[in-house]
Parts: structure tokens; C-alpha cells; sequence
């Protein structure tokens, strides 16, 4: 169980340090339908390499959650159920979302936020899907009464 939690965490932290998606995909499996990833694969033949694509670029969706003041521990807690409820989404090659760490303290390191997620997607059409699909919108409405801010960083990975 350890180790499953160490492969998460590290999977997001080598996606966050830019390193290539051969890394990417051995820390963090993707979530995806098999269809995507064999539509994936075959239009990437020449980067495969032993099962991996070499220089296939991943697109990140960073997103930082600031919550409401006054929730309690258990809300807090309970604030997770939105990150469970966009898993379902089929667009999602991996998902990942955590609490802000209390790392030491310097300038460049913001801590502020309560949660963040990290999603992996294939293509733009996949994030554009996951933007405006109903489990998505759905899972905004619900939860969106328990946070005052949201930051949302896209990037194409290497």
C-alpha cells in the first residue's frame, strides 16, 4: 500500500519537473479506455519504444482549490468527493489531487491553497471533452459552494 502511494506521488511530482512521458507513464498507468490507448499508440508508432512513447507530449491540467474558511476538517475531507466523482470521466488518461504539503517555508513556495489536482490528457480534444462533459459540470455544481478561488494551469508535457 506504501509503495502504491509512493508511485502516485511520484508520478505527479516527475509530471510537475517536466521529465519525459516514458517516466510519466511508468509512475502514473493511465486511467483511459483501451480503445484511447490503442488510438493512441498507433498514431505514434515511430516513438514507441518498449511499450512507452518516447516523445509523446501529455497535456497537465494543474488545478489549485483555495476553500472556504470555517469548514471543518471532516468538509475539508469530504471535499474529495469531487476529484472522485471526475474520474469517471473516459477522457482522463490519469488523475491525481492531494493536500497542499507543509514543506518548509521560502519565497518561492505558496502553500496557501487546500487542494490541488493534476489530470493527464492525450489530446485537446480530451481536455476540451472533460471542460464541458456532464459528470464534469455536474461535480462543479455540487461542489463549488466550498471554495472562494480556483487557479487552473494547462501545459504540454514532454
Amino acid at each position: 500500500m506504501e509503495r502504491r502511494h509512493f508511485i502516485k506521488k511520484a508520478g505527479a511530482a516527475v509530471a510537475l519537473a517536466g521529465v519525459g512521458s516514458s517516466m510519466l507513464a511508468a509512475c502514473a498507468p493511465p486511467t483511459s479506455t483501451t480503445s484511447n490507448q490503442e488510438d493512441n499508440q498507433s498514431s505514434n508508432t515511430n516513438d514507441e519504444t518498449n511499450g512507452t512513447m518516447e516523445n509523446k507530449e501529455v497535456i497537465a491540467h494543474y488545478v489549485l482549490f483555495w476553500l472556504n474558511d470555517g469548514l471543518s476538517e471532516q468538509e475539508i475531507n469530504d471535499f474529495a468527493g469531487f476529484f472522485e466523482e471526475l474520474k469517471a470521466i473516459p477522457t482522463i488518461k490519469s488523475l491525481h489531487y492531494g493536500r497542499a504539503a507543509s514543506t518548509h517555508d521560502r519565497d518561492v513556495v505558496d502553500n496557501s491553497f487546500t487542494y490541488n489536482l493534476l489530470v493527464y490528457f492525450d489530446t485537446m480534444e480530451d481536455i476540451n471533452t472533460y471542460e464541458t462533459h456532464p459528470i464534469h459540470l455536474a461535480a462543479i455544481e455540487k461542489y463549488s459552494k466550498f471554495w472562494n478561488k480556483v487557479a487552473v494551469h494547462d501545459s504540454w508535457l514532454k
